[in-house]
């Protein structure tokens, strides 16, 4: 039986055409990965670049980490360290071998608790909670002292020794609590929160000592930050050396570098305190010194003043000045009377113009007079008047009528409209006129009328 088929053969190609082409396809699908694993067969030849094996339980994958890159990280791998890569997936040509070309690497255990760390500080920043305004001022000489950190670490004995060399009559309460693992976290707030419950200490220090990021995590919880922002009493971080920062750091009201330097910070120190106790006293025994001799002079002032106010004297300055007030209301009294002597005369005078018989007599002349003038007033205006009538008697009977009537004339008018007839002009033919005589009056009709 013969095998043969109509099917078109692929196309042949070289195993450089191949890995090209596998190369490409790789990097086209996967731009950009992140991958973590174990580092194995690390190897650093003369070009200084690093190639090692990243691998799990199950499977491996080659990586090439170049030169130029290097610089960039403060990171130095080491077989068997767990790491976190971003990568290009890329193929080997000439070997044909599957590798991983690193673009960026760091340790995955640190690496992921960075983020965490970095991601938490970002949020807690936002909130506020690293904010200025929100931190407490240290009491200045606290009553007493809270610490919270492990009862059998060196920072406790730490803390311990430098408050009681500093000032070693201010008590200290510790509060026991795991600063690291899981229940590390709990037992910090709790132990916030139970000093707050019961304020006997007036300040705190939350403290251990160094070790890894992953040691200090408890510190880094936000349970914990939460706890430190909303204790009424102020905190003081002291956790690991100085270079280490944890996020109860920035939330604390102070930040130690290390635990010593937070019991330095929360106590002051009991010899400065001395030599001020000692200078307060200095400054106290002066003062009462000096109020001292104050108060003597201002004793020795009352003592000139009451011998100035004894009773014999103030009764000769008393006698003194009776005489002179005596002296001084007889010239008073005698000034008065002789100033009331002048007014009553005045007042005589003023009484003696205004008597009424006066004024009634000087009023009846003075009526009798305007009679008098009145009366010659009156007698001079009738005269007048008298001669004004006859003048003007005198005068009407000349321009009257009737006058004119009596001496034969006649005043003739219309008997309709009493208009006077002056002139033939103001009559018609059958008009009638009335004539006015001396005596009576007659009504007449015209019947013919001569203008000439």
């Amino acid at each position: 039986m013969s095998l043969t088929s109509n099917a078109t053969p692929p196309a042949i190609m070289t195993v450089t055409q191949l890995n090209r082409a596998t190369s490409r396809l790789l990097g086209e699908h996967f731009l950009s990965v992140l991958v973590e694993g174990e580092i194995s067969n690390l190897s650093v030849p003369a070009s200084g670049h690093w190639y090692f094996t990243l691998k799990d339980a199950t499977a491996q994958v080659r990586c090439a980490l170049f030169k130029n890159q290097q610089r960039r990280y403060a990171f130095k791998p080491t077989n068997g360290d767990q790491v976190l890569v971003k990568a290009q997936v890329s193929l080997y040509e000439p070997r044909g071998d599957y590798q991983l070309i690193v673009e960026s690497i760091e340790d995955a255990g640190d690496g992921a608790l960075r983020r965490a760390f970095d991601a938490l500080k970002r949020k807690l920043a936002d909130e506020g909670l690293f904010a200025g305004h929100h931190k407490q001022a240290l009491p200045a000489l606290p009553c007493c002292i809270g610490v919270i950190t492990s009862p059998t670490g060196a920072a406790l004995r730490d803390i311990l020794t430098v408050l009681k060399r500093r000032f070693p009559a201010i008590p200290v309460i510790v509060y026991p609590v795991a600063v690291q693992g899981d229940n590390a976290k709990g037992d910090i707030a709790k132990a916030i929160a139970t000093a707050n419950e019961n304020p006997l200490c007036d300040v705190l220090i939350l403290g251990r000592g160094g070790g890894s990021l992953e040691d200090l995590w408890a510190f880094n919880e936000e349970s914990v930050a939460r706890a430190i922002f909303a204790s009424a009493i102020p905190i003081i971080s002291a956790v690991g050396h100085e270079t280490d920062f944890t996020i109860a750091d920035f939330v604390a009201d102070l930040r130690a570098p290390t635990p010593s330097a937070a019991a330095e910070h929360a106590t002051p120190d009991s010899l400065e305190w001395l030599a001020r106790f000692n200078a307060l006293e200095t400054r106290l025994q002066q003062h009462i010194r000096r109020n001292l001799r104050q108060q003597q002079q201002g004793l020795d002032w009352l003592g000139k003043r009451l011998q100035q106010q004894h009773p014999g004297q103030k009764l000769a300055r008393n006698s003194q000045r009776m005489d002179e007030l005596k002296l001084r209301l007889k010239q008073a009294m005698l000034l008065k009377l002789r100033h009331s002597h002048s007014l009553i005369e005045a007042k005589k005078a003023l009484i003696w113009q205004h008597n009424p018989a006066v004024t009634l007599n000087s009023h009846k002349q003075k009526l009798l007079y305007l009679h008098q003038r009145l009366v010659k007033a009156q007698t001079r205006k009738l005269e007048t008047l008298d001669q004004r009538l006859l003048n003007s008697s005198q005068t009407l009977h000349a321009v009257s009528p009737l006058a004119t009537l009596n001496r034969g004339y006649a005043l003739v008018a219309h008997a309709t409209s009493g208009e006077i007839i002056r002139s033939t002009h103001q009559l018609a033919i059958g008009d009638v006129v009335q004539t006015q005589l001396s005596q009576g009056r007659f009504n007449s009709q015209i019947s013919d009328i001569n203008n000439d």
